[in-house]
């Protein structure tokens, strides 16, 4: 899975750009499959991406267009999948999004993500062996009628949190 420290993160979006770049050929944030939450008011940038959760909330698929591939990552059917939005709406990180009738969301590129690859301040890696070890359960509630929008900047204020407290000591000492 994909891991981030988001302490590294500058908000650059190179992750964002080559992710596009390389599934689609074509450079645009909603091309991404990785979205960066940037919170001016606490002054920290937060890539969103798969966790690969235990929970696995995006297999509910009525159309059963969506599977887990052997490196753990999401994989979507194009001739099953229906662009229901079931999958977007489940998701309780914003992980997964709609675009012109197309869920998006992390492949891992094949074991060797582009995204990963394109950060050159390692606030982004991509640790295997972590696949699987991540529950979402704490973000379902209260999730399901907000946009993905909504959902990645809850998740990302929630897994920012201890970087803003740490800061904040730091300052009081």
């Amino acid at each position: 899975m994909i891991v981030v420290d988001a302490a590294k993160c500058s908000g650059c979006s190179r992750c964002e750009v080559a992710c596009s770049f390389f599934h689609s050929g074509k450079v645009g944030r909603s091309g991404a499959r990785i979205k960066i939450v940037k919170m001016e008011q606490i002054g920290i940038d937060y890539p969103v991406v798969c966790q690969h959760c235990v929970e696995r909330y995006c297999l509910k698929c009525p159309e059963h267009a969506i599977e887990i591939g052997p490196l753990g990552q999401v994989i979507i059917s194009p001739t099953l999948c229906t662009a229901c939005g079931l999958c977007e709406t489940l998701c309780p990180i914003g992980a997964i999004e709609l675009f012109e009738d197309i869920p998006y969301v992390c492949d891992l590129c094949g074991g060797d993500p582009v995204c990963v690859k394109a950060c050159t301040l390692d606030a982004i890696r991509y640790e295997p062996e972590n696949s699987q070890t991540v529950s979402l359960k704490p973000f379902k509630s209260k999730s399901r009628h907000l946009s993905p929008e909504q959902k990645r900047v809850r998740f990302a204020s929630a897994q920012s949190e201890p970087i803003r407290e740490a800061w904040l000591s730091q300052r009081r000492a």
